[in-house]
């Protein structure tokens, strides 16, 4: 039978907000039956990038908190140390974005606990016998975590074509050596007629692998450094730097869904996933600003099938009509957004390996509240 997606557009009025919606999802979805009383319950969020907008606004995440307090359930937010260098490459800077970002605990009345500890060594390695991994490395705390609620931002990437579910929680709980497992069929090359020499990229690059040579002006790769994280081909001004894959590009999406069956082997019975379809922007959360978004405010989404989930999503985001303005405005008819953004990227890998690999259905049923 298809999986059951719940969904509410953003429409409000003076009966009945945008939060108000969101803890009817939450109990239309049966949110409420994952909690037990003393359970320990870690809501996996991207916290955003300095300088980021695009993620979900604390003020929903506050009231999901309440509503697992209400349960008998311990909240806490959560996410995994980033491999690139930016402000969550490490627990203190994380925790500080985080808090700039809005997500104080006077804010969300909740702790934040860093997934994989101070500097990404802090994960434990979870069988999982699938076709890239035996095993992978988990962010310990949501491991050991009763429950897990995963609240996830719709949006666009340049490697899997969009991030939802599968990558919040994949890529997302992966330890920092976990996230270079995923990335390393992954490659930048620059095109040195683009490149202005300008250094962004080589303060990004945790292998310290780029160079701008005074004789040449040009960004440069060491092919022995790199640790194919690809954060450089998104940080890049001028889009100088492009992704050569070493190997299939299909294989990081593959490798990205084998870590998310890492994180919710555990977790059967225990797990559940909403997704806020708005602010449709071309890059991901981790990105250092969000640009214009390419398609209209949606809606929010749950449902107890990640897999679904993000089918249904994509699928919304593929109904909707281009935004004038935005990064496909010169594209009005384009059916398939995400390829159009990032055409090297088959999005729909993703969703097909993880069917394959048991997490879900790509089969739902929309049902409307």
């Amino acid at each position: 039978m298809p999986a059951k997606v719940f969904f509410t557009d953003l429409r409000a009025n003076h009966r009945q907000n945008l939060l108000d919606k969101l803890e009817k999802l939450f109990d239309r979805a049966g949110m409420a039956e994952l909690i037990a009383p003393r359970d320990l319950v870690a809501f996996k969020l991207h916290f955003g990038e300095q300088g980021n907008t695009g993620y979900v606004r604390p003020q929903f995440i506050r009231r999901l908190v309440n509503k697992v307090k209400s349960l008998g359930g311990k909240p806490f937010l959560t996410d995994a140390n980033t491999l690139y260098v930016g402000g969550r490459a490490n627990a203190v800077d994380h925790l500080q974005t985080a808090i700039e970002n809005g997500f104080a605990y006077a804010v969300v009345d909740a702790p934040l606990v860093i997934a994989d500890g101070l500097n990404g060594r802090d994960y434990i390695n979870v069988e999982v016998n699938l076709k890239h991994f035996q095993t992978v490395k988990i962010g310990s705390a949501v491991v050991h975590a009763d429950a897990l609620l995963a609240v996830s931002h719709f949006k666009g990437h340049e490697l899997t074509g969009f991030g939802g579910v599968l990558k919040n929680i994949g890529m997302g709980l992966g330890s920092r050596g976990g996230k270079q497992m995923m990335h390393s069929d992954v490659l930048p090359a620059v095109e040195p007629e683009k490149c202005v020499g300008c250094g962004r990229c080589t303060k990004w690059c945790p292998g310290e692998a780029i160079t701008v040579p005074a004789e040449t002006k040009k960004a440069e790769i060491n092919r022995e450094k790199c640790i194919g994280c690809g954060e450089c081909t998104i940080t890049c001004p001028e889009q100088a730097i492009a992704v050569n894959w070493k190997t299939e590009p299909d294989a990081i999406q593959e490798k990205i869904v084998e870590f998310a069956a890492g994180v919710l082997k555990n977790k059967t019975g225990k797990a559940g996933f909403i997704t806020f379809l708005n602010n449709f922007s071309p890059e991901c959360d981790c990105a250092g600003w969000t640009d214009a978004p390419v398609v209209r405010d949606i809606g929010m989404l749950a449902s107890l099938d990640p897999v679904a989930l993000d089918q249904a999503c994509a699928d919304l985001v593929n109904q909707e009509p281009v935004l004038a303005g935005s990064r496909l405005a010169d594209k009005p008819g384009v059916s398939d957004k995400f390829r159009a953004l990032w055409p090297q990227a088959n999005w729909q890998r993703q969703l097909a390996y993880a069917e394959e690999a048991g997490l879900g259905s790509r089969a739902y049923e929309l049902i409307k509240i």
